[in-house]
């Protein structure tokens, strides 16, 4: 490590003299002796060669259990689908891999397209007019957008889904917080909004999931009906690969529609990255956070590409801004872009068909296992399943785990309706194979009576 310090012995003395310190000793000598490194006490090894080092980091990492050595059926927003080798490929080209905001458009015209062509993208799944750049993840995308309906309609109350994702809830919260905007919610029933509960009131907006959190399609169109007869903004927040086979939000009235993007070719990663997509009617395109990509002629009348509308408060007056959000996740929308481009619509739909055709094929697998039912079947690729009261649905969990065999997410700290359930989620990640042997592995621990503790 001594060729990376630039500080010798004597550069260190001449720096501690210049400030009035005879020691490092002196210099920290104000904190309290009972909160620092006893160095003493440091077994710090020799240094060993960059190949020794490199041995022994692979022998560390080896102890972690990879998810490609598991079989995961783990959802609930973050999913583990197929990444196209390609993507890696070109979002580490060093001229995407360095770029940052295209501010001079003059020399960021690559940039600027693939913001154009992803927004392009995004309106197409979604069928709204514009999308911006992206935002952070799917939480602040729905956030954001219960914002932006509270400047529309100039109320300062929003109905929320319960059957939302519940981080997705504490980020609202967190948002309509600083705005001054109270949160009511739509309770549930069999899995869905409860519809008959939805209160006639003076709201800036109804959101909600599409899958929802639960796995469950909800009756989006009778939602509509109530939003346009109390002039609240309807927000849809839905997975994008669910467009392949289901309506599009615009469809069914939408009239802003959020989500996240980390289902299209980006991997799972100690829980990242992700990148979250807004997408709106040409009439709330003001109000919409983040950046707009354009497409235009220059001064020769060839295509160019600019930044057309920035709204963030770096770019405006901070009154005038819609939103204080300071960076968006342009890779993870690269990302997301070469994915889309590659698949196209007849991939996409063949994603989503196979996920959804194994997962109701797994959900008459767990049916049939005496103790388990799964709760809902109008689902596309995850579903709820209850588990007997005579087992401990964590413990279940922690016993397949130990197989390797991610089962899904158990939903007692989650939702009080739905106490000793597991969300369990099916990609076209999970095969035939994968799927009957976790279906043996359970049929196999609950025969051994794995009871409550």
């Amino acid at each position: 490590m001594y060729n990376y310090l630039p500080h010798t012995d004597q550069i260190r003395e001449e720096m501690l003299k210049e400030i009035g310190f005879k020691s490092v000793e002196d210099l920290f000598s104000n904190i309290n002796r009972n909160i620092r490194f006893d160095n003493s006490n440091f077994d710090l090894p020799e240094g060993v060669s960059e190949l020794e080092a490199k041995e022994k980091l692979s022998e560390l990492a080896s102890n972690n259990l990879s998810l490609s050595d598991c079989l995961s059926f783990l959802g609930g927003g973050t999913y583990y689908r197929y990444v196209p080798a390609c993507i890696g490929t070109i979002i580490e080209r060093s001229e995407f891999l360095t770029s940052y905001t295209p501010y001079q458009p003059e020399v960021s015209q690559g940039t600027l397209q693939v913001i154009y062509e992803y927004q392009s993208m995004i309106c197409n799944l979604t069928g709204m007019d514009a999308a911006n750049a992206s935002v952070y993840d799917g939480a602040t995308a729905c956030a954001e957008a219960v914002l932006m309906a509270a400047r529309i309609t100039k109320r300062s109350k929003a109905l929320i889904a319960s059957s939302i994702n519940p981080e997705y809830k504490e980020v609202i919260k967190t948002y309509c917080y600083g705005e001054g905007i109270d949160i009511d919610y739509i309770s549930l029933k069999n899995g869905k909004s409860d519809i008959e509960n939805i209160k006639q009131d003076e709201y800036a907006c109804i959101l909600i999931q599409n899958p929802n959190y639960l796995g469950s399609v909800e009756d989006v169109f009778e939602i509509s009906e109530v939003c346009k007869s109390s002039k609240a903004k309807f927000i849809v927040c839905t997975d994008l690969i669910s467009s392949a086979i289901l309506k599009r939000p615009a469809s069914y009235g939408a009239d802003i529609v959020v989500g996240d993007i980390q289902s299209l070719g980006l991997p799972i990663a100690f829980g990242g990255p992700h990148g979250g997509f807004i997408a709106c009617r040409t009439e709330y395109l003001r109000q919409i956070p983040g950046r707009i990509a354009g497409m235009t002629k220059d001064l020769d009348g060839k295509t160019a590409f600019t930044l057309t509308l920035q709204t963030r408060e770096q770019h405006i007056r901070r009154a005038k801004a819609t939103s204080n959000i300071c960076s968006n996740q342009a890779l993870m929308a690269l990302a997301a872009t070469v994915y889309l481009s590659v698949m196209g619509p007849e991939g996409l739909k063949e994603a989503a068909t196979i996920s959804s055709a194994r997962a109701h094929y797994l959900a008459e697998k767990i049916n049939k296992i005496p103790g388990f039912k799964v709760l809902f079947n109008d689902f596309l690729y995850e579903f709820v399943v209850k588990v007997d009261d005579e087992f401990s649905a964590k413990d279940l969990l922690n016993q397949l785990k130990e197989q390797n065999i991610l089962a899904g997410i158990p939903l007692d700290d989650k939702f009080d309706e739905y106490k000793n359930c597991i969300l369990v989620c099916v990609t076209e990640m999970n095969h035939i194979s994968g799927i009957d042997k976790f279906a043996a592995a359970l049929e196999k621990i609950t025969s051994k009576c794995c009871l409550r503790s």
